[in-house]
């Protein structure tokens, strides 16, 4: 469907205050830099931190993007969680607000759960949140939740609700497993994203919709640009460069590491901030991490400070 969100997407990290409450007013202009740049936003998703963040601080990070202004077709806000309530609340509220999609994690905490009760989890969202709008991107990420997303459970999902269940993030990091999606679903209107810019021009060439990116938090406009013109000459020259920066990152921990970029070139050290369980990275990870991004020829314009 041409009214899908698609490209590339960003799960927008959360700045935290002092006291470790959410930083709204500074979150909201992270998101406006993404937006101004193309980047879509799918911020509550684990580079944002949302399973340390409450159902309260979620609704308040929706409300005040679109309170700013920004467009809510360009957002897909996480609202998955290990509880239904909860998830039936979160997705209502994104839903009521004109969100262009959720992006819906399993309910992870109970490991090896069969697909009959992922389907009825999923199930009884949908059915809860009763709204013709709501479209759900399920979100596969078997390394972190170590509970994913089968392609038999996708199947049943989308012959159940094909007007609802709309597409799938795939963070599996197999691309045999992204190519099986593409190849099973993506003909016939499923949006399949890649869980990295890692696989953007591999996805967009099967078929699929774009990226839902950590590094778009830092990397936007480059991963955008490839986006815009991968059926072009340079397209895997681009996809290797992304590659390097991508490398540099995840060579440490994702979410601090990429708050490190954003407080060096924002210059607000308040950026390193993160929510225990995670800590910010050591004084020699900062500094080795900017120089070896500064030596790669990276660098972040139009942050706010």
């Amino acid at each position: 469907m041409s009214d899908r969100i698609k490209g590339v997407l960003s799960p927008v990290v959360t700045p935290f205050r002092e006291d470790s409450t959410v930083d709204l007013p500074r979150f909201t202009e992270q998101c406006k830099w993404l937006q101004a740049n193309q980047i879509g936003l799918a911020f509550l998703g684990t580079n944002s931190e949302a399973n340390s963040i409450s159902p309260d601080e979620r609704i308040a990070m929706i409300d005040a993007v679109i309170d700013a202004g920004l467009d809510p077709k360009g957002m897909m806000p996480g609202t998955g969680s290990c509880n239904l309530p909860t998830t039936v609340r979160l997705t209502r509220h994104a839903v009521e607000h004109g969100c262009a999609g959720v992006l819906m994690l399993p309910p992870f905490y109970y490991k090896g759960v069969s697909d009959e009760g992922l389907y009825r989890y999923f199930s009884e969202v949908i059915q809860r949140v009763g709204n013709d709008g709501l479209r759900v991107y399920l979100y596969h990420i078997p390394p972190v939740a170590q509970v994913g997303i089968s392609l038999p459970l996708i199947e049943r999902l989308l012959k159940s609700y094909p007007s609802v269940v709309a597409g799938v993030k795939d963070s599996s990091g197999d691309w045999n497993n992204t190519q099986a999606m593409l190849t099973h679903f993506a003909p016939d209107g499923f949006d399949v994203f890649a869980g990295s810019e890692t696989f953007l021009l591999q996805t967009l060439r099967g078929g699929g919709a774009g990226c839902i990116s950590a590094t778009a938090n830092v990397n936007a406009p480059a991963i955008h640009a490839l986006y815009n013109s991968w059926q072009g000459p340079d397209a895997d020259s681009q996809q290797r460069d992304l590659d390097k920066i991508r490398q540099i990152f995840q060579s440490y921990p994702m979410i601090p590491a990429l708050k490190a970029a954003i407080a060096h070139w924002s210059d607000n050290p308040s950026w390193t901030r993160v929510r225990p369980p995670l800590v910010q990275l050591e004084p020699q990870q900062h500094r080795n991490l900017i120089e070896q991004l500064q030596a790669a020829g990276f660098s972040i314009s139009g942050l706010a400070t």
